[in-house]
């Protein structure tokens, strides 16, 4: 199928030409037309699967069918809520993007930057709102926002809102909505609360299951090493400088290791930044702005923080923390790899993270080949299974099924 055949608008096929997309992803190719036929939708699938356009392409298509009146001011018919600033500067642009030749007017809005600007852009009117809950509420306390004309409302992230602490905000957003609405729930996975959440939003779904699929051997070559704690910073370094040139998203599981690691790596003539929710959103957008143009090779960041960070041709991931929660190495070294793209994904292993790194290797199926010959290598313990060296992984789909955990709190 292409998105030809999806009977969308001529501005909207103009603008997904211009942005080089022929073919809809699978949970693109699931959810438009579900969403066309004006249904509610509940849809699993992973970050990088494509699920903006999924749900922005119908809302525009559904605002072009019904305009408004352009001589009263606009009224919100769309809201989009998802969990931290990164993910809803990232929807905005996507949005942008989708929606350039047509004259829906969108804005996003969300905390730790000046409020005046926003409430500009709120006073002048949008059609679609994207925001994250706290200053959403500060607006709507303010009068500022007001959604009786809404008709769509998205609830992104689904997951990550439960692991943040988001439900209270979020069932008094949804009190302020109008009953008679389209909603649109989606979730990387879906833990029992989420389900529940989701009975609560929606009206008899569509339900659409499309996990992202991880090919190991073919798009990500991964690579384990064992070091002793106090060597992991040197560790990276030596990584970094016996690969010159690419770039590498570093993940850790505290914001204050993220800030130790990137002035390490500075110290060492790497350039690096950290990205994390203490940061003020200023330096937050530098950081990945920098990034994104290669004028940093590295960005150290938390999971919380790392949503929403979309950056093409990703060379490398690093892992100098294994996540506690086994499926979220599938979801860090999913940012490399992608649409075919060769990609490295790189974990360090200390003593106390042993029990971590089994989980992975069971969710696996398979052991992460370990790389032996380094300066900093740390014998394994004998009960570690992981000791013998494993040259290759075979091609495996992951599902992912359970919630995620996060290490920081995040601030909107």
């Amino acid at each position: 199928m292409s998105f030809e055949n999806l009977n969308l608008a001529e501005p909207i096929q103009r603008a997904l030409k211009s942005e080089g997309y022929t073919q809809p992803t699978p949970v693109q190719e699931q959810a438009i037309p579900i969403l066309l036929d004006h249904k509610d939708l509940l849809a699993c699938a992973q970050t990088g699967t494509g699920k903006t356009a999924a749900f922005s392409i119908p809302i525009i298509q559904s605002l072009l069918e019904n305009p408004a009146d352009p001589t009263r001011s606009r009224q919100i018919k769309a809201l989009i809520l998802c969990p931290t600033r990164e993910l809803a500067a990232q929807i905005g642009q996507n949005f942008n993007s989708y929606a350039r030749f047509t004259a829906v007017r969108s804005a996003v809005i969300f905390g730790g930057v000046p409020q005046p600007p926003q409430e500009a852009a709120l006073i002048r009117g949008v059609d679609v709102l994207i925001a994250t809950p706290g200053r959403l509420l500060d607006l709507m306390g303010q009068g500022y926002i007001h959604f009786g004309n809404l008709e769509w409302f998205v609830l992104d992230e689904a997951d990550l809102m439960l692991d943040m602490g988001f439900i209270p905000d979020i069932k008094r957003i949804i009190a302020k909505l109008p009953s008679s609405r389209q909603s649109v729930f989606l979730s990387a996975t879906m833990p029992p609360e989420a389900v529940r959440l989701a009975k609560s939003i929606l009206y008899k779904p569509e339900k659409v299951d499309v996990t992202e699929q991880l090919s190991s051997a073919d798009s990500i070559n991964q690579s384990l090493y064992f070091v002793n704690n106090p060597d992991k910073r040197a560790l990276l370094i030596y990584v970094l400088k016996k690969t010159p040139g690419g770039n590498a998203l570093v993940f850790t599981n505290t914001k204050s290791a993220a800030d130790r690691i990137s002035q390490s790596l500075n110290q060492a003539g790497i350039r690096a930044e950290s990205i994390h929710g203490n940061k003020p959103q200023h330096a937050r957008i530098k950081a990945l702005g920098d990034f994104k143009s290669n004028r940093t090779r590295v960005l150290v960041a938390t999971d919380i923080a790392a949503r929403g960070i979309d950056v093409s041709n990703l060379s490398m991931v690093i892992n100098y923390e294994l996540p506690n929660v086994s499926q979220m190495y599938i979801h860090r070294i999913g940012r490399t790899g992608r649409a075919g793209a060769g990609g490295s994904a790189v974990s360090f292993c200390d003593s106390g993270e042993k029990a971590y790194l089994n989980d992975i290797n069971k969710l696996l199926a398979q052991n992460i080949p370990v790389v032996a010959d380094h300066p900093f290598m740390r014998t394994p313990d004998r009960s570690n299974s992981q000791a013998k060296i494993t040259p290759s992984l075979p091609r495996r789909t992951i599902i992912l099924r359970s919630s995620v955990a996060v290490h920081e709190e995040q601030s909107v």
